[in-house]
């Protein structure tokens, strides 16, 4: 659609086929089954060789109009809408490589994502290498001829650690090796991942996509810039389909067999959600910066991790790679453990959850919930600290977040 803009583009992404009613919004299409014709027809969608939808697990009209949004936003080759964003970075792995090989990425990454790394993934034969990947150099001794992907996150959840995403691709494009990340805190229209040189994206669309947590969902967005011929895996795919190799294994194989399909309706919701999300991520960095601002002033608070701030050691690779949006999320530390949870317990307009970029601004003490399985050992090399809390900035008023944060902290 040319030089159109974000939101320009997704409110006119036209609809693969016109609604009969003229409905501006795709309508949600909360069924299973699709009818054909005949059974020549049928045939040939089976095969492949007429795009129609067969079963709403492999795929739906809903799904395929959000999908279809995102990649108009993002000019990539090919989006997979999936159940949540967990189930999209699991897909992506089962997808690119097997019993054997390895990847590399590093220890601050979000619970969940290092659990699977480390218990699911490891048990089918996948083995990570882990490191520091705020120095390229240190990748260098874990690479081999079967390493697969380099996997971050452009900001971590919840070090806050921001990496230099085009050193990263510059080395791995020497070595044929893919880019895989997660952008969940630094989405479409903060970020262009293709302009760094990321290969592949992942991120949690629960998150600033859904329009204020309004269902759980997943994106793999590929920009179509991997030689899929360099992984052995997808030698023979790679001459029949080319960039088209990732999207076409997902397709016929690992995203249809493993059933981790995304809703219609959240579909429809999340489509909806991503008409406002240059408006919502915009007010929700704009709090997150002032709070943080806020907080390195105040005498209770020991320390605040945020890379908006100009005293952060981020703060210029953030500018760099994703402008003034650097995301809402923030984290600071008081005195104890002790002191956190009186904190969390005096507030009363900020909301005691799980979750990022709500509408509503949100705390947790990542230590005693999201990374509560670790031992103390491996939460330090996580650098998740028992005095740390964690603050997802909402959309809301700016002064009555900080005036809410403001009496908890006098209270403890």
């Amino acid at each position: 659609m040319g030089d159109l803009k974000f939101i320009t583009k997704i409110l006119h992404t036209p609809f693969l086929k016109e609604d009969p009613h003229g409905s501006l919004h795709m309508p949600v299409y909360e069924n299973v089954a699709f009818e054909f014709k005949n059974g020549e027809e049928m045939e040939l969608a089976f095969q492949r060789k007429k795009p129609a939808h067969m079963y709403s697990r492999i795929s739906n009209p809903t799904v395929e109009a959000f999908e279809q949004r995102v990649r108009a936003v993002t000019d990539a080759i090919g989006v997979v809408a999936l159940s949540s964003g967990m189930a999209a970075i699991s897909n992506v792995f089962l997808a690119v490589a097997r019993q054997g090989d390895n990847i590399i990425t590093t220890k601050h990454l979000f619970g969940n994502t290092y659990s699977l790394f480390m218990k699911t993934l490891k048990e089918w034969g996948l083995e990570t290498r882990f490191t520091d990947l705020t120095d390229v150099k240190n990748m260098e001794p874990l690479a081999d001829e079967k390493t697969r992907a380099v996997f971050f996150e452009t900001v971590t959840n919840p070090q806050l650690e921001v990496v230099d995403i085009k050193a990263i691709a510059d080395w791995t494009k020497a070595k044929n090796i893919l880019v895989v990340a997660d952008t969940t805190l630094t989405p479409p229209y903060t970020f262009k991942s293709a302009d760094f040189g990321v290969d592949i994206e992942v991120l949690s669309s629960t998150k600033y996509i859904s329009g204020g947590a309004t269902s759980v969902g997943g994106l793999i967005i590929d920009n179509g810039t991997f030689e899929w011929g360099k992984n052995p895996k997808f030698a023979q795919e790679a001459r029949q389909f080319g960039p088209f190799t990732l999207m076409n294994r997902l397709r016929r194989q690992v995203y249809r067999n493993l059933g981790a399909c995304l809703s219609p309706h959240n579909a429809f919701l999340q489509s909806v959600g991503l008409e406002t999300l240059p408006l919502r991520i915009e007010a929700s960095c704009a709090n997150a910066l002032k709070v943080a601002e806020f907080l390195e002033k105040h005498r209770r608070v020991k320390a605040v991790h945020y890379p908006g701030l100009k005293s952060s050691r981020y703060h210029q690779i953030s500018r760099r790679q994703f402008g003034n949006l650097v995301g809402g999320l923030l984290t600071f530390d008081l005195a104890s453990k002790e002191e956190c949870f009186r904190f969390m317990n005096s507030l009363k307009l900020v909301r005691r959850a799980t979750n990022l970029n709500d509408n509503r601004t949100l705390i947790l003490h990542p230590a005693s919930t999201i990374f509560c399985e670790y031992d103390d050992s491996l939460k330090r090399e996580m650098n998740v600290r028992e005095t740390m809390l964690r603050l997802s900035v909402g959309i809301e008023d700016t002064s009555d977040i900080i005036e809410d944060i403001q009496k908890a902290l006098e209270g403890i």
